[in-house]
């Protein structure tokens, strides 16, 4: 067991080793409530204890993702200072405190405007996804629907089908106002987390019709071309068999990687939206979650129509910051056991931290401390490359979903509200 350098158990109210009875019970509290940082300020964390039924409790710290220092300790009151240091370099702190199968959980970060990416930009990557967009666009756009029945009168929603370049067609979800005037509507498109066969991953009429009602035209895009609307077996078997682990395909082969085709899968579905009369000219919103927010950067760095931007922990930043002491942004393709030197010839092409050098969009990112699928490390140096305006919002307590409940009201009210609000001004 690694002893502590910087752990203090420093009792502020009860003194002593006391017992505690649990319900939520263990939280941590830091000096700076944001959990932003700059080199030479103090970082400390205190735990709050509230009926736990303990005595002792057990104490894990990590700095840039790696574990620094645990142990178990016992509990010294009810409300103690856990960590003091003064905090030097870029870097990400997490700190988890346990107690049975209860926990808290709390992260900071240190000088987030300066973090890098781990990999360097390739030098012809500019010029390769201009030659991948205008193959795409030589291809004449073939554009199958089928109406979705039962739609709300006023409104239009097609299941529809872009040819494309890569592997799969483009598929999703196509919604818009019937009445609306030439030049009058702002574009959205909703993108996906990660996955294949779970809710979270098909595109849904529903999805496409939300923003039509708002007054915009939508698109709500499966990531992997798949056939919408099909039964549960359909994606299961997709799932387990043809996209089984599907981020890690042709992973050492710049045209045969996976991330390829979902890519061109954005440019070829914006281009549809772009050519529709009522698009106003100007805004194009793009948004996701994880795999989606990822994607919801890589449409704003390889399509400069893209002026907004709303991305929830988004996957696909900063890959090579594994290869540079940090962890990279999901699926973290240099911490699987492939041909490192093939990966470096193929990964950054569709990295977002290379990808959003070009973007001039307004980004609007939510960032989790304790997020260990997205690392907001990973995020920061991606959003570090792009020129636009950026709003930020830097959650200490959360992880890649939201599970300390305790948090859940007031995340809605400084978080999920703000970027919604962000959302609905955009669009009037």
């Amino acid at each position: 067991m690694k002893k502590f350098q910087h752990l203090l158990v420093t009792t502020i109210f009860l003194l002593g080793v006391i017992s505690i009875s649990l319900g939520q019970s263990i939280r941590l509290t830091q000096c700076n409530e944001s959990g932003i940082y700059k080199s030479g300020e103090k970082l400390e964390v205190s735990v709050l204890l509230e009926d736990a039924n303990t005595d002792s409790l057990s104490i894990k710290i990590l700095k840039n993702y790696e574990e620094i220092e645990q142990q178990n300790i016992k509990v010294p009151g009810s409300t103690f200072v856990l960590f003091e240091k003064v905090v030097e370099e870029p870097a990400s702190w997490i700190f988890e405190v346990s107690a049975g199968e209860e926990k808290g959980s709390l992260g900071a970060v240190v000088d987030p405007g300066k973090f890098q990416p781990g990999t360097k930009r390739p030098e012809d990557i500019d010029k390769y996804w201009e030659a991948e967009k205008n193959l795409l666009r030589s291809l004449p756009a073939t554009v199958k629907t089928v109406s979705v029945e039962d739609v709300e009168k006023g409104f239009i929603c097609k299941d529809l089908e872009l040819n494309c370049t890569g592997p799969k067609p483009a598929r999703g979800y196509f919604a818009k106002p019937l009445a609306a005037k030439e030049k009058s509507l702002p574009i959205v498109l909703v993108v996906h987390a990660a996955g294949v066969k779970g809710s979270w991953c098909l595109a849904q009429p529903q999805n496409a019709m939300r923003f039509a009602k708002k007054g915009a035209l939508c698109f709500d895009l499966n990531a992997h071309g798949m056939l919408n609307g099909q039964p549960q077996n359909y994606y299961d078997k997709l799932e387990e068999g043809e996209l089984s682990r599907y981020w890690e395909k042709g992973i050492e082969n710049r045209d045969a990687y996976y991330f390829r085709g979902m890519y061109l899968r954005l440019i070829r579905t914006l281009d549809f939206l772009t050519s529709q009369p009522e698009w106003d000219g100007k805004r194009i919103l793009v948004l996701g979650e994880s795999q989606g927010g990822g994607q919801s950067l890589v449409a704003a760095g390889l399509d400069d129509r893209v002026s907004a931007v709303v991305a929830t922990v988004p996957a696909m930043c900063d890959w090579g910051g594994t290869l540079a002491g940090n962890k990279g942004g999901w699926p973290n393709p240099f911490g699987t056991d492939n041909n490192r030197e093939k990966m470096l010839q193929t990964v950054p092409y569709f990295d977002a931290a290379h990808l959003l050098k070009n973007s001039k969009a307004t980004l609007v990112v939510e960032i989790g401390n304790i997020d260990y699928t997205c690392s907001s490390n990973s995020i920061y140096a991606a959003i570090n490359q792009a020129k636009g305006k950026k709003i930020m919002y830097n959650v200490p307590y959360r992880g890649h979903h939201l599970n300390q409940k305790w948090y859940q009201k007031t995340w809605e009210e400084t978080v999920y509200k703000p970027k919604m609000e962000f959302v609905d001004n955009y669009l009037k």
